[in-house]
């Protein structure tokens, strides 16, 4: 019978936990102060700070993983190597053929300036690109679906010896694959952070129950209802875990906030942030941890109040 009492604490508890209702008398027997509620303050606080930055992980590797797959898929470069003499009339009928390739849109072919900045890294700023051999380089958009990167390479080696197609795979598919562990990570990330938030709140209200387990014994006696104390426990721990969270989280995006933008040096962890209207996902997370509170003190009180004679 005591137990299908506590089974009376429902999503009802929840709410009246999150805006403050009171518990009736029962809510006295909860430390307001003390371990227990400087550690659930903490333990929410910090885990929703952690999990701003989880989540602004996934959203970031996700968007990256997104860009690069669509902007290395949508174009193609043709290297063409010939003979000094034959370069010019060389690179002439490669450009035909790609003119006329279906579902691809018109070639260019990248000027020495463009040249010049691809091979900096490796060579420097003040290598003359001029006097070196190097291959002429075409781009060639891709505009449909049914474009044939392999029927194009088979005509490309029947009529212009000397030109390579390159579809970007072999270098784009571990990259791609490297973004998508990382969002993937950051979403167990999110999970574990979850997790331990549970255990975190469990424990303390364990140990607020097992500290006042002469107080509820005294309670018992004058007739007050273990669904009357276990919910003053669910509330004031939902809300501990609320409020904990609300400033974890505030502090959380104020960080991100304060990164560098995803312009200032174009690496990675510059565009690790929110964009756009991902600024509002990070607003759920008190009320996450709030369920994770409620749904933790819920089950603790359950075996508690069920142990305490």
């Amino acid at each position: 019978m005591r137990e299908m009492n506590l089974r009376g604490l429902n999503l009802g508890s929840l709410w009246q936990g999150l805006t403050g209702g009171e518990g009736g008398k029962g809510d006295r027997i909860v430390p307001p102060t003390g371990f227990t509620a400087q550690l659930t303050l903490f333990s929410a606080g910090a885990m929703a700070f952690l999990a701003v930055f989880a989540l602004a992980l996934a959203l970031a590797t996700g968007r990256l993983a997104d860009r690069w797959s669509s902007e290395l898929a949508g174009s193609v470069t043709v290297r063409v190597s010939a003979p000094a003499g034959q370069q010019e009339a060389r690179v002439q009928s490669v450009m035909q053929i790609l003119s006329t390739t279906p579902d691809a849109g018109q070639p260019r072919l990248l000027p020495q300036d463009e040249l010049a900045e691809l091979l900096e890294p490796w060579f420097g700023p003040d290598m003359p690109v001029d006097a070196l051999p190097v291959p002429a380089l075409i781009d060639l958009p891709v505009t449909g679906e049914a474009f044939d990167p392999e029927g194009l390479r088979l005509r490309l080696e029947a009529e212009a010896p000397g030109a390579v197609l390159d579809d970007h795979t072999e270098w784009r598919r571990p990259l791609v694959s490297a973004a998508n562990r990382l969002r993937m990570l950051g979403i167990v990330s999110l999970l574990l952070i979850g997790a331990a938030s549970a255990a975190m709140i469990t424990l303390a209200a364990k140990a607020a129950l097992a500290a006042n387990g002469q107080v509820i014994r005294v309670l018992r006696l004058i007739g007050a209802r273990d669904l009357t104390i276990a919910t003053a426990f669910v509330r004031r721990f939902t809300r501990r875990a609320a409020i904990g969270s609300a400033v974890g989280t505030l502090l959380g995006m104020a960080g991100i906030a304060l990164l560098p933008d995803a312009s200032a040096a174009g690496g990675f962890m510059t565009g690790l942030g929110f964009q756009g209207w991902d600024w509002l996902m990070p607003l759920s997370i008190p009320f996450i941890a709030a369920a994770v509170g409620f749904f933790a003190t819920r089950w603790a009180a359950l075996k508690m109040l069920g142990a305490v004679r």
